[in-house]
């Protein structure tokens, strides 16, 4: 087992894929028949290119999945990625429009009286461009009128620099969001932005090859671009369920739904045109309540009121249901059935879930026993291709009960490597460990194996045989996932045990991105980098005067940065006093530009011991887009 290309599936797991095939109507194509309805064309040129000519997207990366679906993957994830990867310009009704299959996510295009208003421009702007040049290339070369973003997750807002520049902004195009967006949108990116890409790398398989032994999909939608990632500022907030907005003749009703799926999330509705935008919170598939990137735990219950809310209020005027990701839902009773079905799903997830915690059931024992009812299993839209049962159940543990399921024996387990040496000392050595562990593979039991060989990667990380095994034993797992996410995981642990770690090819913390952090969160962000240990003994306080703002007095003092605006007790004395306008002092906390060059320019004045600052910066830690996850 020491190949590096990918293996044939396995007897056990093909004949898993095959018993999907009998358990559930393939033969329905409803889905397919919407997912096809009002087809108007697609793009000539199949790449889509950044300005270095670099391929962010390519059309047809998944045009394998019209053939039929291999050994190699579970067929209820092949009909859905077949599904997400109809590409082109679709009609939803006359005025609305939507480009879909350029990008995770889909872009949706209203018209006004004059020109166009842009629903959630993709992740990034060349994708972005290309899908509102197909737009005008069918429907006239309108102008953006409007953007709006629905919700905080870059994929939704990313691209807004293919579709609109910063001058028609200031000139008066609006950019609406939902209240809290920009703090949401920018938080999650920068603060904990860096493990989250890398864990992207893994949950949307950025590494493997598009093809039916690797990537075949997320299941939310293909996979994510890899264009430039931007942010324009939203100028019009929406804060209040019922709150109307009129954009270039465009009527709009708004419902919240913050801590849906987004901490800042909205659905809209359009009653000239009986249409329900449902953001993200209702799409053709069960979503995920903790995203295996990271990200906070979400509430189902919540999640389910808000939808049991839109059928109030939208339900008996929507002739049409539509989302950011994948196809709408037309009539509307099918409308209704479909948003109480998805407001069922989470429902359940939520009350079972609590009911099982209550009796005294462990996040690892209510995952393995969790069944939907039949009505839910049944349908299409509530399977768990981007989310998962399994892992849902977790976070709804997590959300209530936190990491510690009560055993004491789990209070104080050692940390991977330390208990991973014991493992294999126990189990008689890591040639041992491996020896069993191939018997195991051989009889289909791969995910014993992935359990047991782990211990063996974590003790010994450069022994060959365990290496090729572990990917091995992860390659099968992946062929026999319904769910989008999990197959990359594993595929991706199996590609990075063979060929070596592939760092992070998508970084969301674009300039941007930065940019949109006030000065409160940007202390906040260099706190975090702030190498808690070596600095314990440091006492260090730095006072920037903002130059027409306010002053900020910045301690760092028991490896701890704090901050406070103003002068106060809390402020105390500096050591060290800086002033300086507002650009060049995001420059200095983003590390673009150094004090003393600014000193030296007369952008910046200095009073007190600018050592002191120096010292300040050299407690600070740079993190690490490329670390280990299969291996310690």
């Amino acid at each position: 087992m020491s190949h590096s290309e990918p293996r044939s599936a396995e007897p056990g797991i093909a004949a898993n894929n095959e018993a999907v095939r009998a358990r559930f109507p393939f033969d329905d194509t409803s889905d397919l028949d919407d997912a096809r309805r009002g087809y108007l064309g697609t793009a000539p040129e199949t790449l889509i290119r950044d300005a270095d000519g670099g391929v962010v997207w390519d059309l047809e990366a998944y045009g394998f999945l019209a053939e039929e679906c291999p050994d190699t993957a579970n067929p209820s994830l092949w009909r859905q990625s077949r599904l997400c990867s109809e590409h082109g310009l679709f009609e939803v009704v006359e005025g609305i429009y939507q480009v879909r299959g350029f990008d995770l996510s889909n872009m949706t295009v209203i018209e006004g009286d004059r020109g166009i208003l842009v629903i959630d421009p993709l992740l990034s702007a060349e994708p972005a461009a290309a899908a509102l040049a197909l737009y005008r290339g069918h429907r006239g070369d309108r102008p953006v009128t409007g953007v709006l973003y629905t919700h905080s997750h870059a994929d939704h807002f990313g691209g807004v620099r293919g579709v609109v520049t910063e001058q028609e902004v200031a000139a008066g195009v609006p950019v609406l969001a939902p209240h809290g967006f920009l703090t949401h949108a920018v938080k999650e990116n920068i603060y904990a932005g860096t493990a989250m890409a890398r864990r992207a790398a893994y949950m949307y398989g950025a590494a493997l090859v598009k093809g039916p032994q690797g990537q075949i999909g997320a299941g939310l939608g293909p996979t994510t671009s890899t264009g430039t990632v931007s942010l324009i500022p939203p100028t019009v907030d929406v804060t209040r369920t019922g709150q109307t907005e009129t954009v270039d003749g465009i009527r709009m009703v708004f419902q919240l739904t913050p801590g849906t799926e987004a901490p800042a999330e909205l659905n809209i509705h359009f009653p000239d045109h009986a249409a329900l935008c449902m953001a993200e919170n209702a799409t053709h598939n069960l979503h995920n309540l903790l995203t295996l990137r990271g990200a906070e735990v979400r509430d189902p219950h919540e999640w389910a009121r808000y939808l049991t809310e839109a059928i109030d209020l939208f339900g008996a005027t929507s002739d049409v249901a539509f989302a950011s990701h994948h196809w709408p839902t037309w009539g509307r009773e099918r409308v209704v059935a479909f948003l109480s079905e998805q407001r069922d799903l989470y429902a359940y997830l939520h009350d079972q879930t609590v009911r099982m915690l209550n009796e005294g059931m462990t996040p690892l024992e209510i995952a393995e026993q969790f069944e939907l009812p039949p009505t839910l299993e049944k349908a299409w839209h509530a399977h768990g291709y981007y989310g998962s049962v399994s892992h849902n159940t977790k976070a709804v543990y997590q959300k209530y009960m936190g990491w510690f399921d009560g055993n004491p024996a789990h209070l104080w387990e050692h940390p991977p490597v330390e208990a991973a040496r014991r493992y294999v000392a126990f189990m008689g050595g890591a040639d041992e460990v491996v020896r069993q562990a191939r018997a195991c593979f051989d009889d289909g039991d791969f995910r014993w194996v992935v359990q047991v060989v782990n211990h063996v990667l974590f003790a010994q990380p450069d022994h060959a045989q365990a290496r090729a095994l572990q990917a091995d034993a992860l390659e099968q797992l992946g062929y026999g996932c319904e769910n989008g996410p999990w197959r990359n995981f594993y595929l991706m642990g199996a590609y990075e045990l063979r060929h070596g770690s592939v760092g992070t090819p998508t970084v969301t913390a674009s300039p941007d991105m930065l940019s949109a952090l006030t000065l409160e969160q940007l202390f906040d962000a260099l706190a975090i980098r702030v190498d808690g240990p070596r600095s314990w003994n440091a006492d260090i306080a730095v006072h920037w005067c903002v130059r027409g703002g306010d002053r900020v007095a910045m301690r760092l003092c028991n490896g701890v940065l704090t901050h406070v605006v103003g002068r106060g007790p809390a402020a105390g004395e500096p050591d060290v006093e800086v002033s300086i306008d507002e650009a060049d002092l995001r420059a200095v906390l983003l590390g673009g530009a150094a004090p003393g060059e600014l000193v030296e320019q007369g952008r910046a004045e200095v009073v007190g011991d600018a050592g002191k600052l120096a010292e300040l910066v050299g407690y600070l830690s740079q993190p690490d887009p490329d670390f280990a996850i299969v291996t310690p």
